[in-house]
């Protein structure tokens, strides 16, 4: 196999084929994939079929704590985790540019099956397109992701309720702050990781609490945006206590220099949840006793009006804007 994608790679041909054996279905292992088939079968479980679709594009493609390849399935398991689900199955979808190297592809898909073996999910199709070159940025990736979610589950924003409480699962911001130093586009340099992650487990031990409302992960626009979006659907107010979201300090360092909010910064591995008042500190408590949850923390409470506030640490109030402009290059 040659040493960088070619448009031939993408024609249907010998070397379409052989990329699909020898990178993907090598690198995912499945016994059940079958690459001369047209559909995948899959086994229906009992419970509430849930489906999801997401593509991804980031530069730079491997960043600290991830890369494009992990990202896909995290983000897809996530999508499907936060509406209670467990995740089954995934397809993906390949966008490669012309002089790629087939190296750094292996890598990226070799990283994406492990991530899909960690969630516990299987990759049942897909399909590769090569584009000329200068008509990509080196790689795309979409998926479809398929999990079950129990039928007494019930989340949503049609069950929040005046007075709920909102609960983030540990420090905001770290992703795009991450990718936007692996950049080094503003020559700033740090040690920073990206959050990206499953978050299955902390949906897992939550989803079943009668007092939980809803969940979403607070990818592109942050927690800030998922407020908004959440005061749109219910026409309640959100309002947020600043003192109890958890900003690293390498993130609010890197904000305050270059102008950025921490609340509009995406997260690849935090859920926001609102739940009854009296089951918040059980949610909390049960996200605690995971890695991932240790810093969870009770940031706010639905209030009457529908207007997103962050109350200071001072006691005064700000204005949280719905975001318009993207607050930094595409970054998932």
């Amino acid at each position: 196999m040659s040493e960088l994608i070619t448009l031939a790679h993408g024609n249907g041909g010998r070397l379409m084929r052989e990329l699909i054996e020898e990178i993907f279905a090598h690198a995912l292992a499945d016994s059940h994939i079958d690459t001369s088939a047209d559909a995948a079968t899959i086994d229906m479980h009992e419970g509430v079929a849930m489906l999801t679709t997401d593509s991804f594009t980031v530069k730079p493609l491997q960043f600290p704590g991830g890369d494009i390849g992990s990202l896909a399935v995290h983000g897809t398991v996530n999508d499907l985790a936060v509406s209670g689900a467990t995740p089954r199955y995934l397809t993906l979808n390949a966008i490669i540019e012309e002089g790629f190297s087939i190296g750094q592809l292996r890598i990226l898909i070799t990283s994406l099956a492990r991530a899909a073996r960690e969630c516990g999910v299987r990759v049942v199709a897909g399909d590769t397109k090569v584009v000329a070159r200068g008509e990509g940025s080196g790689l795309y990736l979409a998926t479809t992701g398929v999990g079950f979610r129990p039928a007494p589950v019930d989340l949503g924003m049609h069950r929040i309720k005046e007075g709920d409480h909102i609960i983030v699962s540990g420090p905001v911001g770290d992703h795009g702050t991450a990718v936007l130093l692996a950049r080094e586009q503003f020559g700033l340099r740090g040690d920073l990781k990206s959050d990206a992650a499953s978050v299955l487990p902390l949906t897992l031990a939550v989803r079943e609490l009668p007092g939980l409302r809803f969940m979403r992960d607070p990818t592109r626009g942050g927690i800030a945006t998922v407020m908004h979006e959440v005061a749109r659907a219910t026409r309640y107010g959100v309002h947020l206590d600043e003192s109890a979201i958890a900003v690293r300090g390498s993130v609010r360092t890197v904000c305050d220099m270059l102008g950025y909010d921490p609340l509009y910064l995406a997260c690849e591995g935090r859920v926001v949840a609102v739940a009854a008042p009296d089951q918040s500190d059980e949610l909390v408590q049960r996200w605690r006793a995971f890695d991932i949850g240790r810093e969870a923390a009770v940031i706010g409470k639905i209030t009457r009006g529908n207007a997103v506030v962050l109350v200071t640490p001072l006691g005064g109030e700000r204005l949280l804007q719905e975001l318009e402009d993207d607050p930094l290059p595409r970054i998932c």
